[in-house]
């Protein structure tokens, strides 16, 4: 008797869907910035913003790289929609507290500041190519306590690191500039280059708990310092 030939079907295991493993793969040893939707932010709320370097770069930490930076920080904060306020810059990354009247407007201009520090860093380094290894990382600071401690990390941020350790505020950040640091003889020691604050979180809220002291290595502290530490995980 013959048999009549049956088709058999495709038995798929773990096909398709969510698994375990899938997207994109991290870029070097740690990995980059997520590329979910970044969450949305407020006019009056101040942003504490992270760029990395790609790895094998020259140091940010020199006069030249540094003239570099703060020139297109002030270049990038002449319109009204955005401005750097404060900056820290480090060995193989950058630390900035920002002002944007939206997140629309926070990443139109923080795509135009990492092209123009690209080309100028490039020009300078006699090389070409990718400068910033993934885009950035912000982070909205909603509160008193979370402004005052970004600004304790930023400015001292490189007494974190090691790379400065003397009573007086680096000179690679905006710190020298900085007003709000406890002691008087370390008040403004240099014209400020940078456009002042306007958001009531920047320009005073922070100082309810506290002027800066400019020889304390920063600790993020308690509950904020949950929120802030994301922002600041990237440069470690």
């Amino acid at each position: 008797m013959r048999i009549k030939p049956r088709q058999r079907e495709f038995g798929f295991i773990n096909w398709g869907g969510k698994r375990r493993g899938a997207g994109r793969k991290p870029k070097g040893v740690r990995a980059g910035v997520s590329h979910a939707k970044r969450p949305q932010l407020c006019a009056r709320h101040p942003a504490l913003v992270t760029l990395k370097l790609r790895e094998d770069l020259p140091s940010l930490r020199c006069d030249q790289a540094h003239e570099i930076l703060a020139r297109a920080f002030v270049a990038s904060s002449e319109r009204e929609s955005f401005r750097v306020v404060e900056y820290s810059v480090q060995t193989n990354h950058l630390h900035l507290i920002v002002e944007a009247s939206s997140e629309r407007t926070l990443s139109s201009a923080m795509n135009g500041l990492a092209s123009r520090i690209a080309r100028a860093l490039n020009k300078l380094w006699r090389r070409s190519g990718k400068v910033f290894a993934d885009r950035y990382h912000a982070r909205g600071l909603e509160t008193p306590r979370e402004v005052r401690n970004a600004l304790a990390y930023v400015l001292s941020n490189a007494r974190k690191h090691g790379a400065w350790l003397a009573p007086r505020p680096d000179p690679y950040s905006s710190g020298p500039g900085f007003d709000g640091w406890k002691e008087n003889e370390v008040a403004v020691s240099i014209p400020r280059r940078l456009p002042r604050p306007r958001t009531w979180l920047l320009s005073r809220g922070w100082q309810r708990h506290g002027l800066i002291d400019p020889r304390a290595s920063p600790a993020l502290e308690r509950r904020s310092t949950r929120r802030v530490s994301k922002a600041v995980a990237l440069a470690g």
